[in-house]
């Protein structure tokens, strides 16, 4: 029996099942994106509710997503995300992306490591749209509508190809 007096155990039941569509979505970006990881729910009775990683680089070896870099970080939020808008969407195509920020916190090995997943998904047929202050963002996409302050309060754009 799932049902209790106050409806916590049916609710925290439903959201289990909502939890393993949301990781069976993001796990098929993220073997596109980094075939290293694999999300998994926690078997702990006491974290039903949380995400695990299996690390396949480490014997698929479980432990949790806190011990993930910036980059794998990243890496990993933007397959949740994926795996979201693809729950959201069940029939309708989403088929662009923007990321505000999470860049300025990203070493240059993980600036790499999330610039080539998200080229990935640019060359998957999805536009990526990324809005960002980090000057090596600069180097890395070549087509950029940037937003220049006038200095009276105004701004003005510019574009590059």
């Amino acid at each position: 029996m799932i049902g209790s007096a106050t409806g916590d155990k049916f609710a925290k039941f439903a959201q289990g099942i909502t939890l393993d569509q949301l990781i069976y979505l993001a796990n098929k970006h993220l073997n596109i994106l980094s075939p290293r990881y694999e999300l998994q729910r926690s078997i702990d009775s006491n974290k039903l509710l949380e995400i695990e990683i299996i690390d396949g680089f480490q014997g698929d070896v479980v432990r949790p997503v806190s011990t993930l870099s910036g980059g794998e970080s990243f890496i990993v939020s933007l397959s949740l995300a994926l795996g979201l808008s693809s729950l959201a969407s069940q029939k309708i195509s989403i088929d662009s992306l923007f990321l505000d920020e999470g860049f300025g916190t990203l070493d240059s090995d993980s600036l790499e490591l999330a610039l080539n997943a998200l080229n990935q998904l640019q060359s998957s047929g999805k536009m990526v749209g990324v809005i960002s202050h980090v000057e090596a963002l600069k180097e890395r996409i070549p087509l950029q509508i940037r937003v220049i302050p006038k200095g009276d309060g105004t701004s003005f754009l510019s574009t590059s190809f």
